[in-house]
């Protein structure tokens, strides 16, 4: 199973190119059960919107859970103001810096898409004096909608309505230099990532050591994607999401980050030496590190409750929760540790 970058890259274009902010992610769920169908791998959709697919292994006593999630940052209308732009208020946890500027898209509740920019209203620099010293809060920033609106009435005889989705663009580029720049890569690249190892499982007819199910959740933003839905046979759970590079940490983004501890309290620890031990065994680049403000949906189940041996890993990634940026080394080195994990024993 040799892992081919280029098909990674490509998963993810597709990917961060569906919109899919918490809450409304069924065109990205949809995009999963599709490429489930045509590798033929049999999977079910939790009531929750989430999907979950099986491959069954040797042992199908005690199984393995890995999961990723499609949904991401995003936005919804809070208020149509008087002039027809729109305030709107934040999914997922980010701040209103990083936005500012970005192209958007309304998604209305009866089904009309439009297009907008996320503003200061206080932008112009030849009538706002002093504009660069005010706060970028919910008070000041806005939507500026690509249609001729001029008062809450046009905006709402158009469809817009309180409630009705925002999505970011994702500006995905690929440099010559091997790095890979676009929102959403938390956590579409892991999903991407996943989505090439489970071709490559059913193409070239690998047998797992034991029953694997790939959890693709889709609440993983707002704290409970994956809390839910685990077999009970499933001893073992691995949440394959971002490492997150700054000011004292040890991840970058070059090789696979294997997180030791994060909001919730350290991860298991001898999953993660057995990770450890995998990379050094297959000469897999790695950090290890420590995530503060971080939660992933492995952190949600074993506070729902589950039995399980729980673990971190996954690319590392620039810029968390803005316009963020990894590099190929990164997503090779994680679907490489991905791969020795799923042939190896349990912990």
């Amino acid at each position: 199973m040799e892992i081919q970058t280029k098909e990674i890259i490509g998963y993810i274009k597709e990917l961060v190119h569906i919109p899919s902010p918490s809450g409304n992610t069924e065109a990205a769920i949809g995009y999963m059960k599709s490429f489930f169908d045509r590798n033929d791998v049999s999977f079910k959709t939790t009531n929750k919107g989430a999907v979950i697919a099986t491959i069954k292994g040797e042992d199908d006593k005690k199984h393995r859970l890995l999961t990723a999630h499609v949904d991401t940052l995003g936005g919804m209308v809070k208020e149509i103001k008087s002039d027809g732009r729109l305030k709107i208020d934040l999914i997922g946890g980010f701040y209103w810096n990083t936005i500012e500027g970005e192209y958007c898209t309304i998604h209305s509740t009866n089904g009309k898409i439009y297009t907008g920019t996320v503003l200061m209203h206080q932008t112009a620099a030849h009538v706002y004096k002093g504009m660069n010293d005010l706060k970028r809060d919910e008070k000041n920033m806005e939507v500026r909608v690509d249609q001729e609106f001029h008062s809450r009435k046009d905006a709402e005889e158009a469809g817009i309505s309180v409630g009705d989705f925002v999505s970011f663009a994702p500006r995905f580029e690929e440099s010559e230099s091997g790095f890979i720049k676009s929102r959403h890569l938390d956590d579409k690249a892991s999903v991407a990532i996943l989505m090439h190892i489970i071709k490559q499982i059913k193409q070239e007819g690998i047998k797992l050591p034991y029953t694997t199910h790939f959890l693709i959740s889709n609440n993983e933003e707002i704290g409970y994607g994956g809390n839910s839905n685990i077999p009970n046979e499933t001893v073992e759970y691995l949440a394959v999401d971002m490492g997150a590079i700054g000011d004292g940490q040890a991840t970058d983004e070059f090789t696979v980050s294997i997180c030791a501890k994060d909001s919730g309290g350290p991860y298991h620890f001898g999953l993660r030496k057995h990770l450890v031990d995998l990379a050094e065994k297959h000469d897999i680049g790695y950090k290890v590190d420590i995530y503060p403000y971080y939660g992933s949906d492995a952190t949600a189940a074993i506070r729902a409750g589950a039995d399980v041996v729980h673990g971190l890993i996954g690319p590392g990634i620039d810029a968390s929760h803005a316009f963020e940026r990894t590099h190929v080394k990164s997503l090779k080195h994680t679907a490489d540790l991905i791969k020795a994990y799923l042939l190896s024993p349990l912990v």
